[in-house]
Order: structure tokens, then sequence, then C-alpha cells
């Protein structure tokens, strides 16, 4: 298990692999379908995510005591987000992506090209998360957006995921396609 701490540099990041078990400490910013939108329609992102961490969830959130606690926080699919990563990427500096599901080869090459990886969290797992999630400090777009397409800040601690795609081109969807593709060949008696 490898540990990583905000901000997350560049060296470290590349030192990943697919498949590596992490636990990511820090400054964590939530952000999925309307933010990455906002972000390609040229609107202004009131955050900096250099070196930082970009969260594709929803979270559900209560406001305790004037303080945001969060009751669940899993992982949405990022598959929907693919249009948008790669820019965003490029232009934000972030370093570690987390979602579930995957997401595509141009997302891939642009982990490659600008050193960001692609964490896999547990999906339904949504109160294991959120007991990760140590304290809210700042919540942005809360009014336009709502509570799930909020970007919301976490300081969270000892947040586990999987390395899913690494900077070095690896896969694991990728891998797990090719290698179900070639059992699926062998089944069928299909040559290539």
């Amino acid at each position: 298990m490898k540990r990583l701490y905000y901000p997350f540099s560049e060296k470290e990041v590349r030192s990943l692999n697919a498949g590596d078990a992490v636990l990511v400490s820090g400054k964590v910013f939530t952000g999925r379908d309307r933010f990455h939108k906002h972000f390609a329609d040229g609107g202004e992102i009131p955050v900096d995510f250099r070196d930082g961490a970009l969260f594709h969830c929803g979270p559900v959130m209560i406001r305790k005591n004037d303080e945001w606690k969060v009751v669940a926080a899993g992982p949405t699919t990022s598959v929907r987000e693919n249009p948008y990563e790669p820019d965003f990427i490029k232009a934000s500096g972030v370093r570690l992506v987390i979602g579930k599901g995957g997401m595509d080869s141009n997302t891939l090459a642009a982990c490659g090209k600008y050193g960001c990886v692609y964490l896999q969290a547990v999906g339904g797992a949504a109160a294991l998360t959120a007991a990760c999630v140590k304290r809210v400090p700042s919540v942005n777009f809360l009014e336009e957006w709502g509570a799930a397409e909020a970007c919301w800040e976490f300081e969270m601690e000892d947040f586990p995921c999987v390395v899913a795609m690494d900077s070095h081109g690896t896969s694991l969807f990728g891998s797990i396609a090719d290698a179900s593709g070639k059992v699926l060949d062998g089944l069928l008696g299909r040559t290539k």
C-alpha cells in the first residue's frame, strides 16, 4: 500500500503503476458533469487543481453546527467525463483523477503526457468513503448547481484506491478487455 499526500508531485505520480493500491490523504476536490461542462465552456474554476486531486463524486451532505458533514461520498461513473478530461488534465495540472469504471484512451494518453493517474475508488462503499473525509473546508457552485454537482473541498485521510490507469500507458480496464476478448475468441473458435 502506497501513501499519497497532497500536494501530489509529478515524480511521485509517475512512479505509480497500474494495479498499485494507494491511500490518498489531503486536499481533494469533487467535480462531475456540471463542473466539467462549465470548464469546457470556458467557465472560471475557482480552485487550484495544480498537483491536486479531482474526485468524480456527487456526495450526500448535511449541515451540522455550522459545518458541512459528508453522509455518503461514493465515486460516480467517470466515462461521462471522457470528452472533457484530457483538456482538464492539461489545463489544470491535476495529478489524481478518482472515479469508477475507467476512462478512455484519450484520457490515458493525457495521463502519460502530463503526469497524472486515474484511480479507481470502490463503488458501493459511499459511507466508508465518507468516513475518510475529516473536514469540509469549502464549497463552490452550491447555490448554482446543488449539493451533488457542487465543487466540494474535502480534507481526506487514508482514502483507499487502486491505480487503474497510470502515466506509462497501462490501463487495467484495457488489459481486462484484451484478456476477455482472447478468452471469448477461444470459446468461439475464432483465430486472429
